[in-house]
Formats: structure tokens, C-alpha cells, sequence
């Protein structure tokens, strides 16, 4: 893939496949599908600091999540963060928002980071900061989209959302301004380190356990978990439409 139409055919190819298997997996690529027509929108509108390197952080980024999606598909362990979220797809108990999350939290957590880093190969990482943002800042925009109108999907959660008053993402112990804040930072640990290996592994391994509290928040969210989880939406193909629709009008 060396095009943001490269990307944006993989990933319709993806959904596709999720939505003919009734994979979870779905939930997240939908999303992310919307966040990449939204940056290749802004390139051609020019409203990033440098159009043509956007492109190349945003193929680079999106070949992380793909690459993960196809080795794990072919039975090659993907990092720990994307199997865990692979795996937990599985699961009809998790919410879509869990699952949303778990794309997130590897996505964001772990491959921003390195895709910022080597879209910088050489370079002073600083110089792609506002960038970076405006890219962190379509994916929360399009989720508080979601979480705003969920209640068409898991009519619980969206009755939830209002009583918590911004406090939502406690529900499910992941915030998405602390991972776009973590990414940062980590992305200017991971391009000093001429380790790259040992600063993929290590962050994997504790981002792996941010993942691990989102599929196991502990017995009393567990036990909302469940409650929300009761009615939402069967269906993973009609789920993944409306979440398309709700993504859409973010």
C-alpha cells in the first residue's frame, strides 16, 4: 500500500469480510474506515501542515492495524495488543464500545507512535506534532460522535452516557485523551531509542494490560457491563451499518 486509496480499498475489503463473518472486528474498522476518508478529505483540502507527509504517516499507521488484521487471520500472533482485541472480538458478552476501545487502545497506544516515528525517519520528531493532533483529534471527534448517539445500538449505554456527565469512559477504564497524550510521548521514546524492538515489546506488554482491564473492568463494572450488554443489538452486520451511519454524521 503506498496511497490513502490503497488504504481505503484494503479496508473496505476488511469490513466486508467482518460483516460476511459477523466478526466483531467490524465495529473497529468501520470507525477507523471513516477516520482515513476523513484525513484523505483534509489532504485534499489542504488543511494539514504538510499534505503529502499526512499521507505517508496516515499508510503507515493503517498498514499497522492491517498487517495485524492479516496475521492474525492467517494464524501469525499479531502484537499482544491486537491479539487481545482480535480474541475479545469474539466475545458477544463485551459492548461495541469495548470493543471500539480495544482497536483504539492498540491502535492509538501502540502503532501511532512508531508510524509518527518512522514518517519522521531521520528527522526532528517536533516537526510533525501539530499534525499528529489533527489526527488524534478526527478519531476522538468521530468516537464522541458514536458514544452520542449509541443508544440506537445498546439503548442502555446511551441512557448511561448523559447520567455520567463526561465521565463515560470511567465506565469501561479507558479515556482517549490520555492515550493521544501517551502516544506522544512515546513516540518521542520509541524515535530516540535505536532499540526499536525492545521499545515495541515493552510497550506492548503494558499496553496489553490497559487491554486486559477493558475485557475485565472488575466484578461491579462487570456486572453494568453485563446489564448494557443484555440489550444491545444482536446483529454484527446491522450493528456495523448503523455504526457506519453514526460514524458518518460524526
Amino acid at each position: 500500500m503506498k496511497t490513502i486509496e490503497d488504504v481505503l480499498t484494503r479496508m473496505d475489503q476488511i469490513v466486508a469480510e467482518c460483516k460476511a463473518q459477523q466478526s466483531r472486528i467490524g465495529y473497529f474498522a468501520i470507525l477507523y474506515r471513516q477516520v482515513t476518508r476523513r484525513v484523505r478529505d483534509g489532504i485534499l483540502a489542504r488543511e494539514f501542515e504538510d499534505n503529502a507527509r499526512m499521507e505517508v504517516l496516515d499508510v503507515l499507521f493503517a498498514k499497522r492495524f492491517i498487517d495485524a488484521y492479516d496475521s492474525w487471520k492467517h494464524g501469525i500472533k499479531p502484537s499482544e495488543s491486537w491479539r487481545l482485541a482480535f480474541e475479545a472480538s469474539k466475545n458477544s458478552g463485551n459492548l461495541v464500545l469495548q470493543h471500539l476501545f480495544l482497536g483504539i487502545n492498540a491502535h492509538i497506544n501502540l502503532d501511532l507512535g512508531i508510524a509518527a516515528s518512522e514518517t519522521m525517519l531521520g528527522k526532528d520528531l517536533g516537526g510533525i506534532q501539530g499534525d499528529f493532533n489533527k489526527i488524534n483529534s478526527l478519531l476522538a471527534e468521530l468516537v464522541d460522535g458514536v458514544k452520542a448517539n449509541i443508544s440506537t445500538v445498546s439503548p442502555i449505554f446511551g441512557w448511561l452516557i448523559p447520567l455520567a456527565k463526561g465521565r463515560d469512559e470511567m465506565l469501561l477504564n479507558f479515556s482517549i485523551q490520555l492515550a493521544r497524550d501517551g502516544a506522544w510521548k512515546y513516540a518521542g521514546e520509541y524515535h530516540a531509542d535505536l532499540d526499536k524492538d525492545f521499545q515495541i515489546q515493552d510497550r506492548d506488554r503494558n499496553i496489553s494490560k490497559l487491554a486486559q482491564k477493558l475485557i475485565s473492568p472488575g466484578k461491579f463494572l462487570a456486572f453494568i457491563v453485563k446489564i448494557v450488554a443484555f440489550a444491545e443489538w444482536k446483529s454484527v452486520s446491522r450493528t456495523m451499518d448503523q455504526l457506519d451511519i453514526l460514524a458518518s454524521h460524526s
